[in-house]
């Protein structure tokens, strides 16, 4: 096993693609797919269900080849060192991979046992994570009894048995109440912060991205559409965003042209039955939009101006609210799967 990280990023990508093939049609999951990770950090790869995020973890653990492109974890290429790029990473998957019948502990010392260490380690190394996480009094309980935050963090607690150099979390707190997401969130920063960690997280929480991700890869049908901090994304777009959402459909055409008209209103785009837009001060500008569209004889729904958002971010550079994406993702074995 590797002790520590050749020099370099973390993980590097470079045009990484993947088609998944059925009898009446292609899916082209990942399309020249470019990323960098600094050591000790945590990346988010943000997108709807279908962009591509799962299908570039399941190639960097190994668990996939991609059709070409170039992918390094750790320094070892994960096609061709594929053992070395097991041994150096932990995994934690959209699904649960603890035994539900198996206690906290024996789930933490078989995952530790797979790997190599000795008993006495395992032991020692699965109370100390019980312990970081808070798991302790329910160690000895068989894991179907915990609620479902407390599996997730034995999930985590059980990638990270071996002391990983990288980590990778494949939609971590899907499925979690409030408060053990904001919980898991916690534990995850902690990662990066004390133990220098590196951390991939995939997610498709804005919220999420916002909150945990130093950089954030925004991918979209298989491409990645900007890279940066949240901060940096955010203060890329000036001015604030007003969207105007219309009580008739009907009605979205004529109030596109309304609003087109105004000298102080940019980036309109079309979402459904809303309007979306950048003003350069949303306290100033919304009377004359309500006015002008008042004089047209259009009906308001509902109107909202705010600060910039990575919603306003993915709008920018996917052409499409996320919300939006997200309702029109793949559902069931397309999404888990055949375009992850």
């Amino acid at each position: 096993m590797p002790s520590t990280t050749r020099s370099g990023p973390a993980i590097a990508v470079a045009g990484l693609t993947k088609t998944y093939r059925s009898r009446d049609r292609e899916v082209r999951a990942l399309d020249g797919v470019d990323l960098a990770v600094e050591p000790g950090t945590v990346l988010g790869l943000l997108g709807p269900n279908g962009a591509g995020k799962s299908t570039t973890v399941k190639i960097l653990t190994t668990l996939s080849r991609a059709d070409s492109g170039t992918a390094t974890v750790a320094g070892y290429d994960v096609a061709r060192d594929a053992r070395h790029v097991r041994h150096a990473i932990g995994y934690v998957s959209q699904k649960p991979g603890f035994d539900p019948i198996g206690t906290g502990v024996e789930n933490l010392v078989l995952s530790a046992r797979v790997y190599g260490m000795s008993a006495r380690a395992a032991r020692e190394r699965a109370d100390e994570l019980l312990e970081r996480f808070g798991l302790t009094d329910a160690g000895r309980r068989l894991a179907r009894t915990w609620s479902g935050g407390m599996q997730r963090k034995l999930d985590v607690a059980m990638s990270l048995m071996h002391r990983p150099q990288v980590l990778f979390l494949d939609e971590p707190t899907t499925g979690l109440d409030p408060e053990a997401r904001a919980d898991l969130w916690a534990e995850i920063a902690r990662l990066a912060s004390d133990d220098g960690l590196t951390v991939l997280l995939t997610t498709h929480y804005l919220e999420e991205a916002d909150h945990l991700a130093q950089r954030l890869v925004i991918v979209d049908h298989g491409r990645v559409v900007v890279t940066g901090t949240p901060a940096e994304l955010k203060h890329g777009l000036s001015g604030d965003a007003i969207a105007v959402e219309l009580a008739d459909r009907g009605d979205v055409d004529r109030a596109s042209v309304v609003l087109a008209g105004l000298t102080r209103v940019h980036e309109l785009t079309r979402d459904r039955d809303t309007l979306r837009a950048r003003v350069d001060d949303g306290a100033a500008v919304l009377p004359q939009v309500m006015a002008a569209l008042d004089a047209a004889d259009l009906r308001l729904a509902a109107v909202t101006v705010s600060r910039p958002s990575l919603d306003d971010v993915y709008l920018r550079y996917a052409g499409r609210a996320f919300a939006s994406a997200q309702a029109a993702a793949p559902t069931g074995r397309e999404a888990e799967g055949v375009a992850a």
